[in-house]
């Protein structure tokens, strides 16, 4: 990696590590809006996953306690419970590759980022909480972007603090989607199926790391 990305990855991970297992509760607050973001990435892994395969989004939440759920209607079920936490695996690599090996689209990538976010709270969000998070998050990633020069930090952060948030979180946020997989699925029960998971985010996430190195030694 250039020396100035590295330095970012190694200021995100101090700042995660150090957030999340020293912080205490001031830590968890700082964190508070994180988890709900990654909540709605893995929200939106679901959507996305029904709309590709022909289905569409009946319903949107996002929690308090960074807690969500997504109704669908239509589309391949294997799919869509995948598409959670697979899928938000997959945004938040995107957005770490992104800020990491594509600069100068940070901002445009803050930019869709916010769209996504303010689509999402004005097509298929019910609950005030949900809509305000989507709203205020997105406003504040818009004018972060727009008025300073810290795109490419803020795309880095959000997506490797997604990616560790998602991978020590295995065990506990998808839950419920391994239930539901290994119904369909009966022959596999759910701790299998929460172990490849696991595997399969941490090798994409190995994966990623591969080509931003090798992009670079190039």
């Amino acid at each position: 990696m250039k020396n100035k990305t590295l330095f970012i990855v190694l200021g995100i991970l101090g700042v995660y590590f150090g957030l999340t297992f020293f912080g205490g509760s001031t830590g968890n607050k700082i964190m508070y809006p994180l988890k709900l973001f990654v909540t709605f990435l893995h929200e939106f892994g679901h959507a996305l996953g029904a709309i590709i395969t022909g289905g569409s989004v009946e319903n949107f939440d996002i929690n308090k306690d960074a807690s969500g759920l997504t109704a669908s209607r239509g589309g391949n079920r294997a799919v869509i419970l995948m598409g959670g936490y697979i899928g938000s695996a997959i945004l938040g690599n995107l957005l770490f590759y992104i800020g990491a090996k594509k600069e100068k689209y940070s901002k445009a990538a803050i930019y869709v980022i916010s769209g996504l976010m303010i689509l999402v709270a004005g097509l298929w969000v019910r609950d005030l909480f949900a809509i305000g998070f989507l709203v205020v998050f997105a406003l504040g990633l818009f004018l972060l972007a727009k008025y300073t020069n810290l795109d490419q930090i803020i795309l880095m952060f959000l997506g490797l603090a997604s990616i560790l948030h998602i991978i020590q979180d295995f065990n506990v946020g998808p839950s419920s989607d391994l239930a539901a997989y290994a119904d369909l699925f009966v022959l596999i029960p759910a701790n299998v199926w929460m172990y490849v998971w696991l595997i399969i985010v941490v090798l994409l996430f190995i994966w990623n790391i591969r080509m931003i190195m090798r992009t670079n030694k190039n």
